[in-house]
């Protein structure tokens, strides 16, 4: 019996009897389609290949085309005369100004020995003599005064005014109230108005700068309880006398200073 290897007759008595679906015979069965498409593919793939440097050559040439034709048309183009409007009626130029007398400057020369009409005095007619405009005729009979050495001009002390703010933990002479610290508390009392909330109770906790003439700047509330206390408290410090102020090294200085207010309202 004669076979036909590209027909399927072949592949049935190969595999007859056994088992077909393993695979071996499914890519017998399309080995010869796989082939085809192997074989179209490839050509494909060589005709791109061998056509790539003609396209390539293909588009290089025709861009330089385009380029020279650009390049000639912008050449040969001419752009159309400029229009001049004609000038609307504008005002005359000013007229000169009028001239002004001028006087030749003339540089001043140095003048040569011969034109000197006057020599200068020796050494010798100098000696003992002051200089000055013109000739004088002195007294030699007059009596010699001889004035005692004095002690020049008196130099003002120079003395840089200290703007330092010293803390009052570390300063030598702590700026105090007049009367005391108690004093201070019960001038606080006499003057605070505490806010009309029952069961209020805390400090007020301020800061001021007592300055060299004794006065409170820098008044700040570093915590309060509410309702308006810390204002209260700024208040009454804006309120209140001048201080002793601080000392250091002997002078008056700047000097910080920290105090808690209590507060504390009736119960209901």
């Amino acid at each position: 019996m004669k076979l036909d290897l590209l027909k399927r007759q072949w592949l049935d008595i190969v595999f007859e009897g056994r088992n077909k679906s393993y695979g071996a015979y499914e890519l017998r069965l399309k080995d010869g389609n796989t082939n085809l498409r192997a074989f179209f593919i490839g050509a494909v793939i060589f005709s791109i290949a061998v056509a790539t440097p003609k396209i390539a050559e293909f588009i290089s040439s025709a861009t330089e085309d385009d380029s020279a034709t650009i390049d000639t048309k912008i050449t040969m183009a001419k752009l159309p005369p400029k229009e001049e409007k004609p000038k609307e009626n504008l005002p005359p130029p000013p007229p000169p100004p009028p001239k002004v007398d001028q006087v030749k400057f003339v540089k001043p020369v140095v003048a040569k020995t011969e034109e000197v009409t006057e020599e200068p005095p020796k050494i010798e007619e100098i000696k003992d003599k002051n200089l000055g405009k013109e000739d004088l005729k002195g007294d030699p009979n007059a009596e010699l005064r001889v004035e005692p050495p004095g002690n020049g001009p008196v130099q003002q002390e120079v003395v840089e005014e200290d703007n330092n703010i010293y803390n009052s933990a570390g300063i030598e002479v702590k700026p105090e109230f007049p009367g005391g610290i108690a004093k201070f508390y019960n001038f606080i009392k006499n003057n605070y108005q505490a806010p009309d909330e029952p069961g209020l109770k805390g400090q007020v906790f301020v800061s001021f700068v007592v300055e060299k003439d004794g006065s409170l700047t820098d008044i700040k509330v570093l915590r309060d309880i509410g309702y308006g206390t810390g204002k209260e408290a700024e208040r009454v410090l804006r309120k209140s006398p001048k201080w002793t102020p601080a000392e250091q090294n002997g002078k008056r200085v700047r000097c910080s200073y920290q105090i808690p207010i209590k507060i504390e309202t009736p119960e209901e």
